[in-house]
């Protein structure tokens, strides 16, 4: 039998709110151990979501977990909905209001150059609950055990950022960004900048370098795309022996 190329796939997966990076990875390396026998196979992803977030994961099974470092440096898409007027630990919903503010005027101009004052380089702070290491521990279980917890900011760049605001004070946005972007410090951040506080309320990947959402697999047809792809992988070898 000539030498067959390692079984591997790609696969653009919507996960679903609640779920975290590592719940996808899970559910995924078990049904790749299932379909192929293997007590061991490599599945990992390419950019992690937050859990209350939802949208394109990439996920990579097998040999193709290879190129993972490629596909997580690629630009990203977001949209979504962030609130003005109160903050949370977080930045999102994860934890509760701690400070409500004052509401900027509603001039939508002025939103939208407020908005503006992100395009380009700049240098984030990322949320202190976030996954960042911090001496080797991950940052929101210092924050969880209420250790003080100082995050270093990130060089980042933002190529696109449209709001709108017809539910104000609720703002809806698009956003296309770099590697390593907190979205909720971007929430937060605006907040300031507008004089009020802000924090993130529904958010939503809908790009992954050429990859779209609308291409994506739900959780269960990814399960399935996995058996037929071992399937299809063990075909071409008893074609080609």
């Amino acid at each position: 039998m000539e030498n067959q190329p390692p079984f591997g796939l790609t696969l653009l997966v919507d996960k679903p709110i609640t779920w975290t990076s590592f719940d996808l990875v899970n559910k995924l390396r078990y049904t790749a151990k299932h379909a192929t026998g293997r007590k061991k196979i490599k599945v990992g992803h390419a950019g992690t979501l937050d859990p209350l977030a939802t949208g394109l994961m990439l996920i990579c099974v097998g040999s193709h977990t290879k190129t993972i470092n490629d596909l997580t440096g690629m630009d990203k898409s977001y949209d979504g909905t962030f609130l003005l007027g109160s903050t949370t630990p977080s930045y999102d919903l994860e934890t509760e209001i701690d400070h409500r503010f004052d509401l900027p005027n509603q001039d939508i101009e002025e939103l939208k150059l407020a908005a503006g004052q992100f395009l380009g380089d700049q240098n984030q702070v990322p949320p202190i609950f976030s996954a960042k290491k911090i001496d080797g521990q991950k940052a929101y279980d210092l924050a969880r055990k209420g250790k003080e917890v100082v995050m270093k900011p990130n060089p980042i760049h933002i190529s696109e950022f449209e709001i709108e605001a017809d539910n104000f004070p609720e703002i809806a946005f698009k956003l296309s960004c770099s590697k390593g972007t907190y979205v909720r410090s971007l929430a937060f951040d605006y907040g300031k900048a507008v004089n009020s506080g802000a924090h993130l309320t529904k958010l939503r990947r809908t790009r992954i370098g050429e990859f779209l959402l609308e291409n994506a697999l739900s959780v269960e047809q990814a399960m399935e795309a996995i058996k037929d792809g071992f399937q299809k992988y063990l075909d071409s070898i008893a074609i080609k022996s």
